[in-house]
């Protein structure tokens, strides 16, 4: 019988990545624990930024835009890895699973191209502070940012495009959520056009934003190398939340993508523990970060604390 002819109607897939899980319900909470955190803290970081008029500014507008991105990586797929392990609830319609693939993937792009775009923000503001006003005003960052979720969502349409066509000769999932990897590995086609396509795109928005940002930072010590020893600690901690969310993004990203690439093998439960962390790690730590190392925002919630504590 050919693959063609044994393929079938799938209406809903079957969530299977966590059938090996010893402790489900453990590791469900953690999970449920660390995506509320996350929202809570990403959350706070929006309003804080929208609701205050001395924080309208690029810099800012960056971070919030980071927020959203977070928002939506970590909700794409927590949500269901949650219902699976703590709900035992381990199927997911068709058009749900579509929909969770897309806004996955939408996030990962993302995030990588706001963290290009905050390590070309440090790069103008260490190297022509005093232009750095005029180079980025709000307006330009607003029009930057939506252009760069407008490529992001043609980038990412790609998948559901090759994917919507293809039978299914199956309905379970090996993964732990709807990825185009999972869904892909559902179908009834050879599997490696298709995954030689998506390795090219990612490989190539991986790498480009990955040495922008290597090529910020390399000017970015050039210039405090020519700085006054009062202003090189100055200008270093404007950096230092950036590289810590760059390293806590990067890392599992480059692990699972690339050394995999490389002929590393990976079991499927180690695959799937960095697939976690790389979605709650960076969405978890971004706005804790931002928050404690940004001096307006530590000093409103301090604020806020102090009226708190007076108050009662």
């Amino acid at each position: 019988m050919s693959l063609q002819n044994a393929s079938i109607q799938v209406t809903e897939f079957i969530i299977g990545g966590f059938d090996k899980t010893e402790k489900p319900l453990v590791a469900g909470v953690v999970i449920l624990i660390t995506y509320i955190l996350a929202l809570f803290g990403n959350t706070i970081n929006i309003l804080f930024i929208i609701n205050d008029k001395r924080l309208h500014k690029p810099m800012y507008v960056l971070i919030c835009n980071l927020a959203i991105v977070d928002i939506l990586y970590t909700s794409s797929a927590s949500p269901t890895m949650i219902r699976v392990l703590v709900a035992r609830v381990n199927t997911i319609s068709y058009v749900h699973c579509y929909a969770e693939m897309f806004a996955f993937h939408l996030g990962g792009v993302m995030e990588m191209f706001a963290l290009a775009v905050m390590a070309f923000d440090r790069l103008i503001a260490i190297g022509c502070p005093f232009k750095y006003h005029s180079y980025l005003t709000n307006v330009r960052i607003i029009v930057l940012t939506l252009f760069l979720w407008i490529a992001a969502a043609g980038l990412v349409s790609i998948l559901p495009r090759t994917l919507l066509p293809l039978t299914h000769c199956r309905s379970k999932l090996k993964y732990t959520f709807c990825e185009y990897a999972a869904l892909l590995r559902t179908t009834c086609v050879d599997l490696n056009p298709y995954f030689n396509m998506v390795t090219g795109i990612v490989f190539s928005i991986l790498f480009l934003s990955f040495s922008f940002i290597c090529l910020s930072y390399i000017l970015i010590i050039l210039f405090v190398k020519l700085s006054t020893d009062s202003n090189k600690r100055k200008l270093g901690s404007t950096c230092v939340s950036h590289l810590v969310v760059v390293t806590c993004y990067y890392c599992p990203l480059f692990i699972t993508v690339v050394l995999t690439r490389l002929g590393v093998v990976l079991t499927l439960e180690a695959r799937h523990g960095l697939t976690v962390g790389a979605i709650l790690g960076p969405s978890l730590v971004n706005p804790f970060v931002y928050c404690l190392r940004t001096k307006e925002i530590r000093c409103k919630i301090l604020r806020i604390f102090k009226i708190s504590y007076d108050s009662q």
